[in-house]
This record gives structure tokens, sequence and C-alpha cells, in this order.
């Protein structure tokens, strides 16, 4: 079943994106594009699923799809919880998760480590990343097809590692573009890779959809750059007390790759 969610209040792509302080030279050097305020869908309540008489009038043009990869493109593989365990410890894995119910971001929180810590962290990280790149399995993709049949640009934005995203396009020979893995910085949830690959397009943020399995890194990504969002939820795990914790509503759920493939065609002008 596909949720269609009223766009909440228009934010200011501007206010939050912290181009002024990205390291990475490429993006600094990029020309972004003018920010246009994002134009609200005209969409029906979630309980109706796209009476054309109502979307047809409203359909705004959608020129390239951005995706999450892990959990979203391929299956997961990696034991988080033995990995967060692994890098924080029980005692200290047990509180953080305690204060932090909607997930863990161990990126974010080894960052204040020292460089020494921080190195033992992140060769654990990888040593386990490692490990579900061996059992890598790709989601079904029938989707890709149809963007490239429509000529609807697509990209990918990861916090995995560049190694990841490599064997992922080796494996099952479809190319995303641009490929953003967390070498480029600031990773998910900062707007800035979503508005790196809008400025390589060349066109408006409002004009690309952010497909991801995660609430608080995915759309909020997309929701930071002015962008449409879409939230794939598999097993049912997000409902509305989740989007009111965090201020986040996904413009979009979905409970497959195969409805984003429906939503696209019902809602959007896919006119090249």
């Amino acid at each position: 079943m596909i949720h269609i969610n009223r766009p909440p209040k228009s934010r200011n792509p501007q206010s939050l994106n912290p181009i002024n302080s990205l390291q990475n030279p490429s993006f600094s050097q990029s020309r972004m594009p003018s920010f246009l305020s994002k134009s609200l869908l005209r969409l029906p309540p979630k309980s109706l699923l796209f009476p054309m008489s109502t979307v047809a009038a409203a359909k705004s043009r959608l020129r390239g799809v951005v995706f999450d990869m892990d959990g979203t493109l391929t299956v997961p593989v990696i034991d988080f919880a033995a990995m967060y365990k692994a890098v924080l410890g029980d005692v200290e894995y047990k509180r953080i998760k305690a204060e932090n119910p909607s997930g863990i971001d161990i990126l974010h929180h080894i960052e204040s480590w020292s460089p020494e810590k921080q190195q033992e962290a992140y060769k654990i990280i990888a040593d386990f990343e490692k490990q579900g790149l061996d059992r890598l399995q790709i989601m079904p993709a029938q989707l890709c097809g149809f963007l490239d049949a429509k000529k609807i640009r697509r990209g990918l934005i990861t916090r995995n590692v560049k190694d990841a995203v490599d064997l992922f396009h080796q494996r099952f020979g479809m190319m995303f573009s641009p490929a953003l893995s967390r070498e480029f910085r600031p990773y998910k949830p900062s707007p800035a890779p979503l508005l790196h690959i809008c400025s390589t397009w060349d066109v408006q943020p409002n004009e690309v959809m952010m497909v991801g399995d995660s609430l608080k890194d995915d759309v909020a990504c997309g929701k930071n750059a002015g962008a449409l969002t879409c939230l794939l939820d598999e097993k049912g795990r997000y409902g509305s007390q989740d989007f009111a914790n965090l201020d986040l509503t996904p413009d979009f759920k979905v409970s497959s790759l195969i409805e984003v493939h429906s939503l696209l065609k019902s809602n959007f002008d896919l006119t090249p």
C-alpha cells in the first residue's frame, strides 16, 4: 500500500545548507543552482490511492531520483547491533540506545573521539562492512529500467564506503551517477550530498526525489535539501508517532520499490 502525505510547510533550503562549511573541494567548486521554494503537490488524503481526477491536475515535473543503498537497493546483511556493541562496548551501547530509541548514528557519535580511538572504531566498522559485502544481495531492479526508459536520472547516496558502492555497480551492472559514499563529507542526514547531485545534474531540488529506508537519514536529507521524499518501509517500522517524534513526515511511504514505480507514473510529469 502506498501512502501519500500532504507535504509539510516548505523549509528554506538555504538556511539548512551547510555549503560554506563543506570540506569536499569538488562540491565547494560546483555551481549550485538557485533554490526555488518547494512547490506543494495537491495530493489527496493518504486514505485514497491515486484518484486520477485529483492527481492529474497537480502533476509536478520529476527529473531525477536519488536512492539510499543499504536497505533500499540492497538487502541488509550487516548485523548493526553487533557492530555498535563492538565499537562502543556493551554498557555504552545500552546507554546510547536508551537515549536514542530511533537509532544510533555511530559515525556521528565517534566524530568526537580522539584520532587513535576513531581509527580503531573505523577499523571495526570496516571489518563488519567487508563481511556484509561478501553477502551482498540486490533488491528487485525493475524500477531502474523504468527510469532509464523515461530518461529520468538516478543517483545514489550511502553512508557505506566507496568499496561497497563499487562492488554494487560491478556485481549488478546498474550504474548510479553521481554515487556518493561516506567519503563525501558531510554525509546524510546533511543535505549536502543531495544538493551536490542536484548541482551536478543542473536541476532544482524540488524536481528530485530522495528514496530510502531511514527516516532520520534519508528523509531528513531530502527534506533539508528541499527535495521530495519517499520512505521505503517494508516491515511497517514507522508510523505517525515516529514522524511526530522526529518532526519528519515523508511525502510518500511505500512498502516496496515496485510501488515507487507506480507512484512515479501516477503522480509526476516524467517528460524528459
